[in-house]
Formats: structure tokens, C-alpha cells, sequence
């Protein structure tokens, strides 16, 4: 059995930066002990927004901007960057809160294997839960888990809500 590590957005933008939280930056060790113990292919998504962010759908909803692709608040928390050196990965980036194209890469890379997904990462409420449900959606036999830990949301409530969500669509909450 293929095991699978998405590693949700943690770019600068969402610990320390434009849209981070003290939930976020204390959730850091917790996500380096998972990525370095972690036997199975990683996968790592980018929140990824150019300099019209602001004329955006997204933009007009949450008029912030962050995750400008190139800048230092794109990239990903150096802490994070660190524990991935020396590991292979696959990077995606993603234009929304889940990524279309993950389901895709994580079939091409489980071929005929069965396959589990954990996810971790930033916001909780926004693009792991996103992603997750997305996930169980195109695998809905596969095992797929968040760990909690290893997450945090805009808020702690909403990080609790979305946990709630996703428990409640059959997705692992570790």
C-alpha cells in the first residue's frame, strides 16, 4: 500500500504573514516531526496568486493579498522548507482552495496500488478541508485522514468546525 503526505500551504503568508496566525505558527513542530517521519511520497501544494489577486473573485471576498507568486509570502515557511531538503516531493500549485489537479498525480502515482492520503497544513477551514473533500470525492474507498495537529484555521473555532465537516464525510481526523 502507497502512503501519500499532502502538505497543505504553509507559506510565510499563512504563519507569519499576511493572513498568519499564532494557531499556525504553533502548529510548525508538530507538521516538521510528520514530514520528517514520513514513509510514503510527499505531495506539497502552493496557494498561488499573481499581482491582479486583488480584481480576483477571491480578491473581492477577501480583499488581502497573499501568496503573490515570487514573493517571500508565497514561499514556503523555512522551517517546513528545511525538514522537505533532501526529500522528494512533488510541488502543485493551485489558482483556488483545493486542487483539481491532485487527484490526477496521486492516481498516476498510486498506478494499481491501493493508497491512503494524510493531510496537514494551512487553513484548516479554507484549503484542507478543500482538498480533503475533494480528495474523498474522486477516491471515496480510499483512506483518507487530516491530522489535526499537524493543522490550524483562521480561527480555532472554524479549525473545529471544518474538523466536525470533515468527520462527518468519512475523512480520518487523527
Amino acid at each position: 500500500m502507497k502512503n501519500f503526505l499532502i502538505v497543505v500551504d504553509i507559506q510565510n503568508d499563512f504563519v507569519n504573514g499576511a493572513l498568519g496566525t499564532a494557531e499556525a505558527v504553533a502548529m510548525l513542530p508538530a507538521a516538521e516531526q510528520k514530514i520528517r517521519e514520513w514513509d510514503g511520497e510527499i505531495f506539497v501544494t502552493y496557494d498561488t496568486h499573481f499581482d491582479d489577486y486583488m480584481d480576483s473573485s477571491e480578491g473581492e471576498k477577501l480583499p488581502v493579498a497573499h501568496c503573490i507568486k515570487g514573493t517571500e509570502g508565497w514561499a514556503l515557511n523555512a522551517r517546513i522548507a528545511e525538514v522537505l531538503d533532501g526529500k522528494e516531493y512533488t510541488a502543485v500549485e493551485k489558482i483556488t482552495f483545493g486542487s483539481t489537479e491532485l487527484p490526477a498525480l496521486i492516481k498516476k502515482a498510486a498506478g494499481d496500488e491501493e493508497f491512503s492520503v494524510t493531510l496537514i497544513g494551512l487553513c484548516t477551514d479554507i484549503c484542507v478541508v478543500s482538498n480533503a473533500l475533494i480528495l474523498k470525492a474522486n477516491f471515496p474507498e480510499a483512506d483518507i485522514s487530516v491530522d489535526s495537529a499537524c493543522c490550524a484555521g483562521v480561527t480555532p473555532e472554524s479549525h473545529n468546525a471544518a474538523l466536525d465537516t470533515m468527520k462527518m464525510c468519512q475523512i480520518n481526523i487523527i
